[in-house]
């Protein structure tokens, strides 16, 4: 099996496990990796992490034309923004999951730094994550208003709508992806108890020692 058909075998298979465990469902969410010579894998528009079949990912070239599969999916203006920005992204993750797009609503989240300090992990996989604001899904604007953060986040919250992350492969990505929502969902779990949260420097520590990007 060629290095390409594995690699949409594993976007299938990962996938369906997102769907599979709540965090993403009908036909909302999606996928796309960078395969060896440049192209990208991606998941069609309108199609459910819950049957993807790896002939129908949308395969698109290194110079951004669909160039087989199935329609890739609209948002396809956040993945071009993370790899263009971020040259080490080998794959990017999009979800309207529960948790985190409840979180990005909550009138006392920090737009520069959404995730509370509630453990290390969060910290360690994903950085800051940057609160975006709502756009219309599928809006270009998206794609801009990510550029704009320079390559300096691997994670961003769009408000209202879910989380994108990019990581250095598709394993990192998603596991990247799932620890977002669960600190989003212990976040809301949290909220009004006044928990003891890592202190600044907790943080620091853990940002130095796994020499987290922290911007």
């Amino acid at each position: 099996m060629s290095s390409q058909n594995k690699l949409r075998e594993k976007i299938c298979l990962l996938a369906k496990s997102l769907f599979d465990r709540g965090l993403t469902g009908g036909s909302t969410g999606n996928i796309s990796a960078r395969c060896e010579d440049g192209s990208l894998l991606v998941t069609p528009t309108g199609s459910s992490f819950g049957s993807l079949d790896p002939n129908d990912l949308s395969c698109i070239d290194a110079f951004g034309r669909h160039v087989s599969g199935l329609k890739p999916t609209k948002e396809m203006p956040l993945h071009s923004a993370f790899y263009e920005t971020r040259k080490s992204a080998g794959a990017v993750v999009h979800l309207h999951s529960c948790y985190s797009v409840a979180w990005s609503m909550m009138p006392e989240v920090d737009p520069e730094n959404v995730l509370p300090p509630l453990t290390p992990y969060s910290i360690m996989r994903l950085g800051k994550v940057k609160l975006l604001p709502f756009f219309m899904p599928g809006d270009s604007a998206m794609g801009d208003a990510l550029r704009g953060l320079g390559g300096k986040h691997t994670a961003v919250l769009l408000a209202n709508h879910g989380p994108v992350v990019a990581g250095k492969n598709l394993e990192a990505s998603c596991h990247a992806m799932e620890e977002l929502e669960e600190t989003a969902k212990l976040a809301i779990l949290m909220r009004g108890f006044h928990p003891r949260m890592l202190t600044p420097s907790q943080v620091k520590n853990v940002v130095t020692e796994f020499e987290v990007e922290w911007w």
